[in-house]
């Protein structure tokens, strides 16, 4: 009888240990699950914050873009003071479109803000960070298609082309074309921070 009371002892006993270890181990596990969500929500909200910063960053390179052809024009005597060739960004339909694509990715940043400034605010929301994935990458079709377009115009206009009878006006109009070929950088640049922007975004979403 002895030996059985002194089993059954020893198996309370161990049942009891077992139940303090595992009552010692759940706050470890919670503390545990807690410290690696604060870890998941900084650098969400990190991501956020780089996110701002970029679309600063692609503001800058899309006004340059679009404000640089209207203040690029020369004006060339010819002959007299009476006849002159004046060159401005318009005399070319490709450079207008250039102007126009590039102000709205100026107007789009402006609008997409806020939602920046929510994904900081509230780092695990989903619904803000994706439509900014989707309408930076229409940005960027936007913009790469008016800067390609325009750099091509800017080699035919710097090099020409003899079979075309296409003149290498920069050799003339060196100011101008110095502005719009400012311009046309200015607006790849606009197109990096919008990649940029797109791959941050999507690693935000993954995590």
């Amino acid at each position: 009888m002895d030996s059985k009371e002194s089993e059954n002892i020893a198996v309370t006993d161990a049942k009891a240990a077992a139940k303090g270890k595992a009552a010692e181990g759940a706050p470890t596990a919670v503390v545990a699950m807690k410290t690696k969500t604060q870890t998941r929500r900084g650098s969400k909200k990190g991501l956020a914050i780089v996110d701002l910063v970029l679309r600063l960053g692609a503001s800058s390179a899309a006004v340059a873009a679009a404000y640089s052809p209207l203040s690029a024009e020369q004006i060339l005597p010819f002959f007299t003071q009476f006849l002159q060739f004046h060159a401005e960004y318009n005399d070319l339909p490709t450079f207008t479109f250039f102007v126009v694509a590039n102000a709205i990715a100026v107007g789009y940043i402006g609008l997409s803000m806020p939602f920046s400034i929510v994904c900081i605010i509230r780092p695990r929301a989903i619904g803000p960070r994706l439509l900014l994935v989707i309408c930076d990458t229409v940005m960027i079709a936007l913009v790469v298609a008016a800067a390609g377009a325009s750099s091509a115009i800017m080699y035919l206009a710097h090099n020409g082309n003899l079979d075309s009878n296409w003149l290498a006006i920069c050799m003339q109009y060196t100011n101008f074309c110095q502005g719009l070929s400012g311009a046309v950088v200015a607006s790849f640049v606009a197109a990096v921070f919008f990649m940029l922007l797109v791959v941050n975004s999507t690693f935000a979403l993954k995590k």
